[in-house]
C-alpha cells in the first residue's frame, strides 16, 4: 500500500492488496449508506405506523433498484493483478535491500466490446506480467493477458488491451453535470475482493488537492479501499462517472474520503492513448486564476464568477484570439467559469486543433474571442509523434528514443551536452530494475562511454555483459544525474 505523509492525514493508493492482518473497527462515521438506513430506520417506527406497507414497499424498490444496477454495470469492471518486482528493505538482518517479487490488485473498467480497458496507471506501475479477470465474458475464459497500450503518470490513467470481443462496455458520463449530494457506486476489488460495490454521494463535484496542483477530482464518501483503484464510479444513470483513484485516510482504510478522476479526464485520456499510445495535452495559452475576495475587492470583479487572466503566452493561441492580461474569462465553450478547476475540466472535452469560443470581460464590457487548442510546448511526451517502433525502439530500455540533432534541437535548447538520445516514450517493459529514464530525459552516456546516437546507444548496451549493472547519465530538467539499472 503506498502512502504519501501530508500533514496528519495519509493518502492511500487503493491498489495494493496485502493483507497479513485484518483490523476490524468500527468507525462512528455518518456516510450515504448509514444516512439512508436511519432514515428508512425512523420511517419504519411506531410514529410511521400506518404507513409501514407503503414504506416497505418503497425499500423493497430502492433496493431492487440497486440490485438492477448492480447487475448491469458488474460485466463491464474487471480485477488487474500486476506482477513484477521492487527493492525491499532487509534491515533486521544484512541492512541490504533485496529483489523480491511484488504482486498488486487493481480494479478496471471496460471502454469497448472488443477489449480496450481504463485504470490507473499506478496500478500497472512496474509491471511485468498483467493479468485481467472479467465478468460475464460470453463463451470465453475469464482470464486474459492484459497489454499495456499506453498510460500518463501525471493523470494517473492507463490504457490496456485484452484479446475478447463482445465484453459489455460501460457508456460515459458527463462528469461536469455531476452535483454534489448526487448518489454514486463505487465499484472494485477492494482487498482483492473481486466484484465489490458500495454506496455514497458527491461530496465535491470538483476537487482540487492544492492551488498548484492541476489535477480535479471527485470528492466522494463511497467506502474505497486498497484493491478499488481504477475501478469505476457509476451514477444512478448506470454511467461511468469517475475512476476510483486514492484516499485520504489517518488509519489506512476508507473513511469516507475517496477521490475518482471525473470521466471527462478518463474519456480524453482513452482517446488519446488510443489512437497515440500518449496523451496530448491541450492550452489555449493563458495563466488563470480563481478569483477571490481579495481579486474581486483589489480589480472590482464579481467573486468566483470567471477566472482572471494573469499572464498571455506571447503568440500563443490566446494572444492571437485578442486575449489580455486582466481579462476576465466568464465562459468557455457555452459553459459558465466559476473557478480555475471548471476551465482545467472544460478544456479536456477539446482536442488539438479545435477552436473554443470564451466569452470575456474587460473593463466591465463583454466579448466572444474564438481561440485554438494547441500542444502545450513543455509537455516531453509531444516527442512521442516524431518516432516510430521500427526505428527508434530500445527494446532493453523499453523506451523509444530520438537522436539529438538540428530538428531535436529545435524543440529542446540548452542541453548541457551536444548530443545523446532523448527519450521520446515509453515501450513496453524494461529488462532492468531501478530507476528508469523518463519521457524529456536525455542519455549521454553509458558505464560512462559517450552515447551519440540511437545505434551507439543499442551497441553499448549489447556490450554489457550478464549481471553487470547498468548506470545511465541522464539530463532531467536541466540538471545531471545518474540513473542505476540491475538486471533481474
Amino acid at each position: 500500500m503506498r502512502r504519501d505523509v501530508e500533514g496528519c492525514s495519509v493518502i492511500v493508493h487503493t491498489d495494493i492488496a496485502r493483507i497479513p492482518i485484518i483490523r476490524v473497527r468500527c468507525l462512528m462515521r455518518t456516510n450515504a449508506s448509514v444516512s439512508v438506513a436511519m432514515f428508512l430506520l425512523f420511517l419504519a417506527s411506531p410514529a410511521w405506523a400506518q404507513s409501514r406497507s407503503g414504506n416497505a414497499a418503497s425499500l423493497g424498490e430502492f433496493s431492487r433498484s440497486l440490485q438492477d444496477l448492480s447487475g448491469r454495470i458488474s460485466p463491464s469492471v474487471v480485477q488487474i493483478t500486476a506482477t513484477g518486482y521492487g527493492l525491499e528493505s532487509d534491515a533486521q538482518h544484512t541492512g541490504a535491500s533485496v529483489l523480491s517479487r511484488e504482486r498488486s490488485t487493481g480494479s478496471g473498467v471496460i471502454i469497448s466490446e472488443d477489449g480496450y480497458i481504463m485504470t490507473n496507471a499506478h496500478v500497472v506501475e512496474g509491471a511485468r506480467t498483467i493479468r485481467v479477470r472479467a465478468n460475464g465474458v460470453p463463451k470465453q475464459s475469464s482470464m486474459f493477458d492484459g497489454k499495456l497500450i499506453g498510460k500518463d503518470r501525471l493523470l494517473d490513467l492507463a490504457l490496456l488491451k485484452i484479446e475478447a470481443t463482445g465484453l459489455q462496455a460501460l457508456p460515459f458520463g458527463n462528469s461536469t453535470d455531476l452535483k454534489q449530494g448526487e448518489l454514486v457506486l463505487a465499484f472494485g476489488s477492494p482487498l482483492g475482493m473481486d466484484n465489490s460495490v458500495s454506496m455514497g454521494i458527491v461530496s465535491a463535484a470538483a476537487r482540487q488537492l492544492s492551488e498548484d496542483d492541476p489535477r480535479i477530482f471527485i470528492q466522494t464518501d463511497a467506502p474505497i479501499n486498497p484493491g478499488n483503484s481504477g475501478g469505476p464510479l457509476v451514477d444512478a444513470a448506470g454511467r461511468l462517472v469517475g475512476m476510483n483513484t486514492f484516499i485520504l485516510s489517518q488509519s489506512g482504510g476508507s473513511e469516507g474520503i475517496g477521490f475518482a478522476i471525473p470521466s471527462n479526464v478518463i474519456r480524453y485520456v482513452y482517446a488519446s492513448l488510443k489512437k497515440d499510445g500518449h496523451v496530448h495535452r491541450g492550452q489555449i495559452g493563458i495563466f488563470a486564476r480563481t478569483i477571490t475576495p481579495a481579486l474581486a475587492s483589489a480589480f472590482n470583479l464579481d467573486a468566483e464568477k470567471g477566472v482572471l487572466v494573469e499572464d498571455v503566452l506571447p503568440e500563443g493561441p490566446a494572444d492571437r484570439g485578442g486575449i489580455q492580461v486582466g481579462d476576465v474569462v466568464l465562459g468557455l465553450g457555452g459553459r459558465p467559469l466559476q473557478n480555475v478547476r471548471d476551465l482545467a475540466l472544460e478544456l479536456y472535452q477539446y482536442v488539438i486543433g479545435d477552436t473554443v469560443q470564451l466569452q470575456v470581460r474587460r473593463d466591465q464590457k463583454e466579448f466572444a474571442a474564438t481561440v485554438a487548442v494547441s500542444e502545450s510546448q513543455d509537455d516531453p511526451e509531444r516527442f512521442a509523434d516524431m518516432v516510430n517502433p521500427e526505428d527508434n525502439l530500445v527494446p532493453k530500455l523499453a523506451i523509444l528514443g530520438l537522436t539529438i540533432d538540428d530538428r531535436v534541437r529545435q524543440v529542446v535548447s540548452g542541453l548541457r551536452f551536444p548530443d545523446g538520445v532523448l527519450v521520446a516514450a515509453q515501450a513496453g517493459s524494461p529488462l532492468y530494475f531501478g530507476a528508469q529514464p523518463r519521457e524529456g530525459d536525455v542519455i549521454h552516456a553509458v558505464n560512462g562511454r559517450r552515447i551519440t546516437s540511437i545505434d551507439t546507444l543499442r551497441s553499448e548496451l549489447n556490450r554489457l555483459k550478464q549481471g553487470e549493472p547498468l548506470v545511465l547519465q541522464v539530463e532531467r530538467e536541466g540538471s545531471l544525474m545518474f540513473l542505476v539499472l540491475e538486471t533481474n
